[in-house]
């Protein structure tokens, strides 16, 4: 660790790349007070052009701030980190959404007595935790206006609250060891330039079609907060245990929030409808959402080692997003004196400028024909099952109605309902065969018998894939019998019981089924594409690893 020049006062950040500590770090270095040492795991330190050229920038040139390599996990290299420095802000801890016990564990339990331990043996002076109102959320009941008498519950909503209670129990019992003063910061929701998940997350739930729905009754209040609040809330703790008056503030807990209340799903609304995304209008119960909301934390439980994504949809996060949170910050307007220095409407202002790239005017333009449109040949029967013309598609809507009411639901057999369609067909053809070429005014235009004409080489070409395709069954059949390609196993498997299920489907289902989906499969595909093509991407690059994996077993 570089040696610290004389008469400077240096504090450190950990998880100094994170969102909230970014903000914090400039605002410490803007002060004139602090010289500012950032620990995070990264090997070095990489900024932004917008930092680059900032005052963290200009920190960094100066030796103002500095970077250091330090995982949590390590006490050597914490202590290391610490040397030094008069005060911590201990901010690091895993991304929240990850429901992963053992890794917030290491982080925001044995991680914080790494921290604890560092500070005392470097004789750091103050230790301001970044704790969670989560802390004292049981995932059942709602919080109004909850202040920091709460006790922690028995049940956390998920592993994330319940190590930060731990950690935040660590501090607080910490304080007052070797001379020590340590305090803990619960900032509600935040939000702000810089965020890399809630925004983002909303954004790419806006450009899925998924940001329609409200889960719950839309009525839940929460507290958001706006980041540079944080940071001044963080400050604001490390001057009241500089203080005089420190024994007031040292061991204790505060909510930090915007000080105003607002329904969680219009804040939503705020944020995605200044980008140009739709709002939220479809409310479903958090009761249907919570059976589906499990079953995709077991998929993950199985699959996540193979590749599968973290799911934003978790049972924790289904009673977040449907349960009511509200804090007050009476005690920290009293004890360290922290308001708000950006209001919430202002923030929520900056937040959406910062966000410009992600409007919805900035969403890569397809270019050309979409894959659908291809696929269906690229004329009429595009345009009908594609909805792009829409008077096409209602007219065929309406007679696939008429053929099914008049020749499917009236339990026909197939050849009974195939003769009946022919007949339908052969009165239609000759009736209008006899028709004057102009009656009434109108010119009845003649279907040419040319029009039902196969050529030549349309069946030949017909009869060489008839016959490639035999050949290929043939070859098929010749890897099956020697036994090692299971990727065909698999295929032909999936295709036989496909073909099970659709022969097992009566002629009404089948003529049902296959109208609802030719004329909405193609149409979602049109236009979620990208979004289809991904899903599919990683199916096939999970069903790999699974296939590798059963290989190396066997």
């Amino acid at each position: 660790m570089a040696s610290m020049a004389g008469g400077e006062r240096w504090c450190m950040v950990t998880g100094g790349r994170g969102f909230a500590a970014r903000h914090l770090v400039v605002m410490l270095l803007r002060s004139g007070n602090w010289s500012v040492r950032i620990a995070d795991l990264g090997p070095s330190i990489k900024l932004e052009a917008y930092e680059e050229e900032g005052i963290l920038g200009e920190a960094i040139r100066s030796g103002k701030a500095q970077y250091v390599s330090a995982d949590l996990r390590n006490k050597a290299q914490v202590i290391k980190a610490c040397e030094g420095v008069e005060v911590v802000f201990h901010m690091a801890a895993p991304d929240s959404s990850i429901n992963n016990h053992q890794l917030h564990h290491a982080v925001n339990v044995e991680g914080t007595k790494n921290v604890i331990d560092a500070c005392i043996e470097c004789k750091v002076q103050r230790l301001i935790y970044t704790s969670s109102p989560s802390v004292v959320f049981d995932g059942v009941h709602g919080i109004f206006n909850g202040d920091e008498s709460m006790p922690y519950p028995s049940k956390h909503n998920d592993s994330y609250s319940a190590t930060k209670a731990e950690g935040e129990a660590l501090v607080i019992k910490a304080n007052g060891k070797n001379g020590l003063l340590t305090c803990c910061i619960r900032p509600s929701s935040l939000f702000g330039p810089g965020d890399r998940l809630m925004v983002p997350s909303l954004v790419s739930a806006a450009r899925a079609g998924k940001s329609k729905f409200i889960i719950g009754d839309g009525n839940n209040m929460y507290d958001f907060t706006y980041v540079e609040n944080v940071a001044h809330a963080h400050v604001c703790a490390e001057r009241a245990l500089s203080s005089e008056a420190a024994g007031q503030a040292a061991g204790q807990a505060y909510f930090i929030t915007n000080a105003e209340s607002i329904k969680f799903w219009q804040f939503i609304s705020l944020i995605l409808g200044g980008l140009g995304y739709e709002r939220p209008r479809i409310k479903i119960p958090a009761s249907v959402m919570m059976p589906i909301a499990h079953l995709v934390e077991l998929a993950y439980k199985m699959l996540g080692p193979y590749g599968m994504p973290v799911p934003q949809l978790t049972p924790s996060r289904v009673r977040l997003l449907s349960c009511s949170r509200t804090f007050n910050c009476s005690k920290a307007k009293d004890q360290i004196g922290y308001t708000p220095i950006v209001s919430l409407q202002e923030g929520i202002t900056r937040t959406i400028e910062s966000y410009s790239h992600l409007r919805a005017e900035c969403q890569p333009r397809r270019e050309g024909p979409s894959k659908a449109f291809k696929y269906l040949g690229g004329g009429k029967v595009a345009d009908t099952l594609l909805w792009k013309d829409k008077r096409q598609t209602v007219t065929s809507v309406v007679v696939l109605i008429a053929v099914y009411f008049y020749f499917i639901a009236s339990d026909y057999t197939i050849i009974t309902s195939t003769t009946k369609l022919f007949l339908l067909a052969t009165v239609f053809l000759f009736i209008h065969g006899i028709l004057p070429a102009k009656m009434l005014g109108y010119e009845i235009e003649k279907i040419p018998a040319s029009n039902f004409h196969i050529p030549e080489e349309k069946c030949h070409r017909l009869a060489l894939t008839v016959g490639f395709t035999w050949n290929s069954a043939a070859n098929a059949l010749r890897s099956l019998c020697k036994g090692k390609d299971w990727s065909l196993f698999f295929k032909v498997v999936i295709i036989l019981l496909v073909i099970s299920f659709l022969g097992a489907m009566s002629i009404q289902s089948f003529f049902v089924a296959g109208s609802l989906l030719a004329f909405t499969a193609f149409y979602v595909y049109d236009r979620k594409e990208e979004e289809i093509d991904g899903l599919i991407s990683r199916a096939f690059s999970l069903g790999g690893k699974l296939r590798s994996k059963a290989l190396a077993s066997s």
